[in-house]
């Protein structure tokens, strides 16, 4: 059994990609479905963010290229453009990848606590599916409990960092004291609400959410004294704000150079600042060419992001030390596991040779044929038979002088007691 990580993130691939290689939500129950489906696949988990996309597969063999195949052939990309951005990790490196990306240690933002949640949606997804069985069972409960035990143990999440922190402290960078700046939020998923939280902090002039559903925005509003307005109400409302930060599920961009340059307009050519957070991306690109219009999308945000890493690199090393030990104590577990299948076949073996030579020795004695003698040659046969594997092994080894393997067998067969 191969345990396999195959993956893009924020580090391999540029944001067009990775929009690209994105599940959406309708599209990952499908994806599960055939995953399930897939001759070599017996387990399957994908984590699909804003940052990265991978797929955690059990396999019979280890054949990453399959999963390659099936991953680009589903988003109708090409295997080998995707080839070159993606990274695979098999085993104990599989095992090790996944505890890091849990505890935030391969995050855009080191230490962000978010991804532990979507990892946990993952799998409970799979499990719905039937993706899951005994040992990603194992696998995944085992990393929310490291996850958990490097939260309690380490600083990495001493303080709010998160991809929606880096959005407000990049508007901070821009702005300085945000108390007079009105501010326009695009969704009302879990990243905006984050965002919200922040902002709160810094007592911007006025908040608006925009989003599809109101009730969910007024919900998110509510929480931080913000007004609310429908998407639709974009066209006309967008002049009003100082800084929009987008963050949806849409598959198609909700902001347009067009509108922009209507909004721009409207305010005088007074400046604008765009943060788009959303894969795919929520604001076109050529929003980016207007003079007074300043668009971050969330690689931009990887340079603010870097000033707070170097306050949590030790707890990144600490954090580390835990996952490796957590990993080793999992392939201890697999092993463990093998060496039971191991002794139930070996038991199953021997039990099936007494039953076939009992059974003859019955039949035998039904017949007359003397205790004594039935007795004698029933502990030969039996005799003969265990013994007759471990001798021929023993035979080979010497033939071959690898006094290891003669010792370890000596060691198995109890030969080393005295």
């Amino acid at each position: 059994m191969t345990i396999i990580a195959l993956g893009i993130n924020h580090k391999t691939a540029s944001v067009e990609l990775r929009e690209k290689v994105a599940f959406s939500p309708e599209q990952l129950s499908t994806a599960l479905q055939q995953l399930k489906q897939h001759s070599v696949v017996n387990e399957a988990v994908i984590v699909s963010t804003c940052n990265r996309t991978e797929l955690y597969c059990s396999l019979e063999e280890s054949n990453s290229q399959a999963l390659l195949s099936w991953l680009a052939s589903f988003h109708r990309l090409d295997e080998q453009a995707l080839s070159d951005n993606v990274y695979i990790h098999q085993n104990f490196d599989a095992v090790n990848h996944l505890m890091r990306v849990a505890c935030g240690l391969d995050s855009l933002v080191l230490g962000e606590p978010q991804i532990l949640g979507q990892i946990k949606q993952a799998y409970g997804l799979s499990k719905h599916h039937g993706g899951i069985s005994v040992q990603f069972e194992r696998l995944f409960q085992k990393t929310f409990s490291v996850a958990k035990q490097v939260r309690t143990e380490t600083d990495i999440g001493a303080s709010a960092v998160s991809v929606a922190y880096a959005a407000v402290n990049l508007a901070r960078h821009i702005y300085g004291q945000l108390d007079k700046t009105k501010v326009l939020l695009i969704g009302a998923g879990e990243t905006i609400e984050l965002v919200a939280k922040h902002l709160a902090q810094h007592n911007p002039k006025q908040i608006t959410v925009a989003n599809r559903t109101r009730e969910r925005a007024e919900a998110l509003a509510a929480e931080v004294g913000a007004g609310v307005i429908a998407l639709a109400q974009l066209p006309e409302e967008l002049h009003h704000a100082d800084i929009v930060i987008s963050s949806t599920a849409s598959t198609l961009p909700i902001i347009g150079k067009g509108m922009v340059e209507q909004a721009l307009k409207k305010r005088r050519y007074k400046p604008m600042l765009f943060v788009d957070i959303a894969v795919p991306r929520d604001i076109e690109a050529q929003v980016g060419e207007l003079d007074d219009a300043y668009l971050y999308s969330v690689d931009d945000l990887q340079a603010i992001v870097s000033e707070n890493i170097a306050n949590r690199e030790q707890a990144a090393l600490q954090a580390q030390q835990i996952i490796d030990e957590k990993t080793h104590e999992f392939a201890q577990w697999q092993r463990s596991m093998q060496s039971v299948d191991v002794i139930r076949d070996y038991r199953a073996k021997a039990e099936q040779t007494k039953t076939e030579l009992l059974e003859k020795a019955l039949n035998q004695l039904q017949a007359g044929k003397p205790a004594d003698k039935l007795l004698i040659e029933l502990a030969n046969k039996l005799t003969n038979r265990l013994t007759h594997a471990p001798t021929r092994a023993i035979q080979e080894a010497a033939k071959q002088g690898d006094i290891a393997t003669i010792a370890q067998l000596k060691q198995s067969l109890g030969l080393e007691q005295e």
